[in-house]
């Protein structure tokens, strides 16, 4: 079996739907947890591919979580042996940092459920399954990044231009969170309670959007990850 290491920042941002496709397509998941695991004692190229989850602080939070710094190396040791690579809100953010771009707050905080728009690029790559004609995509971020030198924009929104990028063949980032289980979305809204006040979301609303929206995006989310899977070079 090949190895999938997962690394979370908080517990319910976690591989959601994906983690089926990647048991189906005979991944052993090992989760560790940043800032209680130690990756120094972990080699970042052993495992087959790695998978960097999303979480509510930004990736320039180093003065506040000193445990960021040994995470970004060790992603930017694995991105410089080009070793299969995901990354989701967060997880791009600290990609892209690790690529030597600049993460910062961005125009709007982005919550909810909005298409994504494809360039002409990600149109040709596996993204095209998630296609805002295809499938709505849940988006829930206040920061952005620049995108990374050698990087190829593959989608946008109207208030945030870099959704996801790829470097090469290796390397695939979504600012947004096609990953997400809308069945287990409660589990969100309640983490994630005192930012939703904060910025006025309507939590009825949003929780009918991801009952509404969910299903396709599990359909087409699959078939993204599938894809991309395919192309990988192992």
């Amino acid at each position: 079996m090949k190895q999938l290491i997962a690394i979370q920042h908080v517990g319910f941002e976690d591989l959601g739907s994906y983690q089926q496709v990647f048991e189906d397509n005979h991944f052993q998941i090992r989760y560790l947890h940043a800032g209680l695991d130690d990756l120094a004692e972990i080699d970042p190229l052993a495992a087959d591919l790695v998978v960097v989850l999303g979480g509510p602080i930004g990736a320039y939070d180093v003065a506040d979580y000193p445990f960021l710094n040994g995470e970004l190396a060790w992603i930017q040791a694995r991105l410089e042996a080009q070793k299969p690579i995901l990354g989701f809100c967060l997880g791009a953010q600290l990609i892209a940092r690790a690529l030597g771009a600049k993460v910062y707050p961005g125009p709007v905080t982005e919550i909810g459920w909005l298409p994504l728009q494809l360039t002409e690029a990600g149109k040709g790559s596996p993204v095209r399954h998630l296609d805002g004609a295809l499938t709505h995509m849940l988006h829930w971020h206040g920061d952005t990044f620049d995108l990374p030198a050698g990087a190829t924009l593959l989608a946008s929104t109207e208030t945030c231009r870099h959704q996801a990028f790829s470097i090469g063949e290796h390397c695939l980032a979504f600012q947004c969170h096609p990953e997400v289980d809308a069945t287990r979305i409660e589990a969100w809204l309640v983490g994630h309670a005192c930012e939703l006040a904060k910025h006025g979301i309507d939590v009825p609303a949003l929780r009918q959007q991801s009952a509404a929206f969910g299903p396709a995006l599990t359909a087409q989310g699959r078939r993204c990850i599938e894809d991309w899977l395919k192309a990988v070079p192992w």
